[in-house]
């Protein structure tokens, strides 16, 4: 019989992991609920959005399996772009709330680019250590 593994934060195991898919869906549905609440609450705060976006890289690319690591850093910018769908001035329509988006897109570029490279550094860094672990084992 196996023994049980240690209970993480709030009775999980510990080793617990999100799928790529799971974690893309994570990082795009917070992002979405985040620029909704930073609307409502704050009126579109850029700067708010963009603080909010780094720790939910650092978390998509910490939740997520080792096998499925190289996901993340992919899903953020399209969990950024999405989450900024509520942010966007919808203005005239369709085409005004696409030229809110992509002025969103332009003026927070910085806070996009930085939650990406987070969430990069932090892949490159498990994916070396899993690939030590592995290379140590066989």
């Amino acid at each position: 019989m196996r023994p049980a593994r240690p209970a993480g934060a709030g009775g999980r195991p510990a080793d617990m992991k999100l799928t790529g898919l799971g974690s893309g869906l994570f990082c795009v549905v917070a992002m979405f609920l985040l620029g909704y609440l930073d609307q409502l609450l704050l009126g579109a705060s850029g700067t708010v959005y963009g603080l909010l976006f780094l720790p939910v890289c650092l978390l998509t690319a910490l939740w997520v399996r080792d096998g499925d690591v190289l996901t993340a850093p992919v899903v953020a910018p399209i969990a950024f772009t999405l989450g900024l769908l509520p942010l966007a001035d919808g203005a005239g329509g369709l085409a005004g709330r696409m030229m809110g988006l992509f002025t969103g897109l332009a003026t927070q570029a910085g806070w996009l680019y930085a939650g990406t490279l987070a969430a990069g550094v932090t892949v490159l860094v498990r994916r070396t250590r899993w690939a030590e672990q592995r290379r140590r084992r066989s």
